[in-house]
């Protein structure tokens, strides 16, 4: 998408609604058609070849890019302010995939300790399977970070707002720590979507996105996204073979030489996802960009109303404590004023003082909000992470990640405020009777 005035970008909300489509030049059609295809005809012989040496952009087969997904990945980069980007099959996979150009037998990350708890068995059993490991830190405690990384770590990776605690974390100061290092800050941006905070504008270097979440906001899809700032220097040391070097997986390309600040967004295209396969399909991508088209509007509406509940909540005589950031009283608050000022967003922990039992009968008592494992929807949820999201995990890891058996996990949605409360109020009624 183009400038709307000269010299002038065009706002959020603008961009939400027009980037990465136009309409169809075969029929016209204004929305995105789904483009429901494995593969597509080439002009000719030297037209297959131009597109596989890269020395064309198209389209070969479906599991590397697809017009529909290919327009979502374009619509969240401008979002973001990103150079490249790339969709694909879940948030899950956009972690994989965001750390596959970057790592290699023995390499590690350092990532904060208040994640998702699925991302933190990813993160410590699954990867490494592939010869990869993780360390994991408080990273409010600097020092500590600093400490942590070795000359074989190969990323910095947090989440902007923390799942599920809704704690915000210093994009920039962890930003300056990489680039002391070397390496590239990966920020999961999830929980606050580009509307309440853009990371790249604090330094980070990728951002993913499960796409599941609020980008489609309804609960439909599973989908993630990874996008690339295009301002990393990937030939600067020897840290980064598959990016700075001849690439063996594809014709012996040096990706970075040829590709500049596009180098991992091809080097994920060419290689992650014909070799990984973790492809969004064209129906998914559709409904991700029809979500996308009200974030703004939508995200506005979650945050006046998480904050609203934030405040009842913490004045309720059953609730032992609220981590909502945008509360006077978070810790995080001031923080969340600089990352986050249009508001803290919409997902947040509850500790109540009748414990684990508790918790259990008000999650089983509300009659509006969903009790579901997911977040980021138009409908409220609550779940119980330590018995659900985080129960692989040890009780010390539980409390790191924000996740003790006392406390529930709620994602506030669009309903009218009054409705989420009173629901809130008789389920806190019966879980303490």
């Amino acid at each position: 998408m183009t400038e709307t005035t000269p010299g002038k970008a065009p706002g959020f909300d603008t961009l939400a609604v027009h980037a990465g489509t136009a309409p169809d030049p075969a029929t016209g059609a204004r929305q995105v058609p789904i483009y429901q295809t494995t593969s597509y005809v080439f002009r000719d012989a030297d037209h297959a070849a131009r597109l596989f040496n890269l020395e064309e952009v198209g389209y070969i087969y479906s599991r590397l890019t697809n017009p529909t997904v290919s327009a979502l990945a374009a619509r969240v980069t401008a979002l973001e302010g990103g150079a490249g980007g790339i969709a694909c099959s879940s948030g899950h996979a956009a972690q994989i995939m965001a750390l596959f150009p970057l790592m290699g037998p023995g390499c590690n990350i350092v990532s904060s300790s208040r994640l998702y708890g699925g991302t933190i068995t990813q993160f410590s059993q699954t990867i490494r399977r592939f010869g990869w490991s993780a360390t994991f830190v408080d990273t409010d405690d600097l020092d500590a970070v600093k400490a942590a990384i070795d000359g074989n770590t190969r990323a910095l990776f947090c989440e902007t707002i923390a799942n599920p605690g809704g704690y915000v974390t210093d994009l920039g100061a962890l930003a300056k720590i990489a680039d002391e290092a070397g390496i590239p800050l990966i920020v999961d941006n999830t929980t606050a979507t580009p509307w309440l905070c853009k990371p790249i504008e604090h330094g980070a270097t990728l951002v993913v996105h499960s796409a599941t979440k609020y980008l489609t906001g309804n609960g439909t899809v599973t989908g993630g996204i990874v996008v690339d700032s295009g301002k990393f220097d990937w030939s600067a040391s020897d840290k980064f073979p598959s990016l700075s070097q001849p690439e063996p997986a594809y014709h012996g390309l040096t990706f970075h030489a040829a590709l500049g600040p596009m180098a991992f967004t091809f080097h994920s295209i060419a290689v992650g996802l014909r070799d990984l396969g973790m492809t969004m399909n064209p129906q998914g991508a559709h409904y991700t960009l029809m979500g996308i088209e009200t974030l703004g509007l939508r995200m506005e509406r979650h945050v006046k109303n998480a904050q609203a509940v934030a405040e009842w909540l913490e004045k309720d005589p059953r609730v032992e404590a609220v981590t909502y950031a945008g509360l006077p009283s978070s810790p995080w608050h001031e923080r969340a004023q600089r990352v986050v000022p249009k508001g803290a967003g919409a997902l947040f922990t509850v500790s109540l003082k009748g414990g684990y039992d508790a918790c259990v009968k008000l999650v089983d008592s509300l009659k509006l909000l969903s009790h579901v494992a997911n977040l980021g929807d138009t409908r409220s949820l609550i779940i119980h992470p330590a018995s659900t999201t985080h129960r692989q995990l040890e009780p010390e890891q539980q409390v790191k990640a924000g996740a003790a058996p006392n406390v529930v996990r709620i994602s506030i949605g669009i309903e009218d405020v009054a409705d989420i409360i009173a629901d809130l109020d008789q389920g806190l009624a019966a879980a303490t009777a």
